[in-house]
């Protein structure tokens, strides 16, 4: 299941890619067909899984929005539904983070609290401000994406998507770990001798 979990992960996130050289063989019917049995697919998988438990209702969005995304393109046969896939999921994580900004716990604070159950409301307000700057993240990329929807060349459409994108992500990733390192030391420091101890 593991593996399986694996398989469906990389395959979502080489989907410009996918889409891309799919679209140089095939027509757009055939690719949006992929695309609906992937998702198929990976639902009965997660349903395998989960059992009796409930499915994440992010997961039931994502895969809501691939499968409506992909019998758009099979029943028009038109390769432009399939583009705005990375755009819908900017969209969707977008919302998501910023609702938990409005509805605490916020996302960022949930993963912290995976690995530090306990934290100091300055850590709490740290987690805050991470969850504001990826709301950001998502509503830029959401941006440059749908650009590269209407305005650009197939070719860059799958550059940024499918590549460039990520390279951002993970510079954002980086860097909050090395700001996240500098504060966790700043707090530290600042804290008195008997709460260090």
């Amino acid at each position: 299941m593991a593996v399986a979990k694996l398989v469906f992960v990389v395959a979502f996130l080489a989907y410009p890619a996918l889409v891309y050289f799919g679209l140089l063989y095939f027509e757009a019917r055939f690719v949006a067909l992929i695309l609906v049995l992937a998702v198929a697919a990976r639902l009965v998988f997660a349903k395998r899984r989960a059992g009796a438990t409930k499915l994440a209702p992010q997961l039931l969005v994502s895969l809501g929005a691939a499968a409506t995304i992909g019998f758009l393109a099979l029943i028009s046969n038109s390769k432009e539904f399939l583009k705005y896939y990375p755009v819908v999921m900017s969209v969707l994580m977008f919302v998501l983070f910023f609702a938990s900004v409005l509805r605490p716990p916020t996302i960022i604070e949930r993963i912290a609290r995976m690995r530090t159950p306990e934290l100091p409301p300055a850590a709490v307000r740290y987690t805050r401000t991470v969850t504001l700057v990826w709301c950001g993240f998502f509503v830029l990329n959401g941006s440059v994406s749908l650009y590269t929807c209407l305005a650009a060349t197939m070719e860059i459409w799958a550059l940024y998507n499918g590549l460039i994108s990520y390279i951002l992500m993970g510079v954002l990733f980086a860097g909050e770990f090395l700001i996240r390192g500098r504060v966790t030391r700043r707090h530290a420091h600042d804290q008195p001798s008997s709460d260090k101890a």
